[in-house]
């Protein structure tokens, strides 16, 4: 096993936000950073050790949000359900217990094709800059203690366990993926009521996959229904 794990820089919280520090340099908006690694798709395959190498170790929060960008679009990104919603599952586990994120050697491996990346990333960071206009430290008795920010990440465990199903039904991806990204994004800037809004996602997420497992193919059916999609 290899941890993979990068040096938080000095001035940086330790879930990979922003800490005070003298002379701290503010990181680059997550938007350029998805605008860099977009360019290193173009050039080929990438992958999960290269993408933690551009984000400049900053933190396994990031990543977290930065995996879950592909679910919360209607671009599908096919076959990498499971292996990214691992990743998460174990990097947010991990985070629970307060204990230092590791991946697998065979996980940091991981390529990530550029076709489909590229494609997926260009239409998520039009999400990407509405969280940056919008988060903001607020709520802040939500983050108010170490023991509140680890059990925060459970929700995240919850919704990459969703997304290790992949399910072909419309918003079984979709719906988990912005569980984590509400949670994580409030995560990274203490803003409490993004927290709460990825509560609320994981608990529509869980309703609508327990609907799915109690009503098995009949709610798959009327699921595509509504989109358009039956027979």
């Amino acid at each position: 096993m290899a941890t993979g794990a990068a040096p938080e820089p000095p001035g940086e919280a330790p879930g990979g936000g922003r800490g005070v520090a003298s002379g701290f340099v503010p990181p680059r908006r997550l938007s350029d950073e998805l605008g860099i690694i977009l360019r290193e798709f173009e050039v080929e395959a990438v992958t999960l050790r290269e993408v933690m190498r551009l984000l400049h170790g900053r933190g396994y929060v990031l990543l977290i949000v930065f995996l879950a960008l592909p679910f919360a679009t209607p671009v599908s990104v096919p076959g990498l359900s499971m292996p990214l919603g691992m990743i998460i599952a174990l990097i947010g586990a991990r985070l629970a217990f307060g204990a230092k994120p590791w991946l697998p050697q065979r996980l940091l491996d991981l390529q990530l094709p550029p076709k489909v990346f590229a494609k997926v990333f260009a239409a998520a960071r039009k999400i990407v800059r509405g969280f940056e206009k919008l988060l903001r430290p607020r709520l802040l008795w939500v983050t108010g203690t170490p023991r509140r920010e680890q059990a925060h990440a459970l929700p995240i465990v919850a919704c990459a366990l969703m997304l290790l199903m992949p399910l072909p039904v419309p918003l079984s991806n979709i719906l988990p993926a912005w569980g984590v990204l509400l949670v994580a994004g409030g995560l990274l800037e203490r803003d409490g009521a993004f927290i709460i809004a990825g509560y609320a996602a994981t608990l529509l997420a869980t309703v609508f996959f327990g609907a799915l497992a109690l009503l098995g193919k009949e709610a798959v059916d009327v699921v595509w229904g509504w989109f358009g999609f039956g027979a």
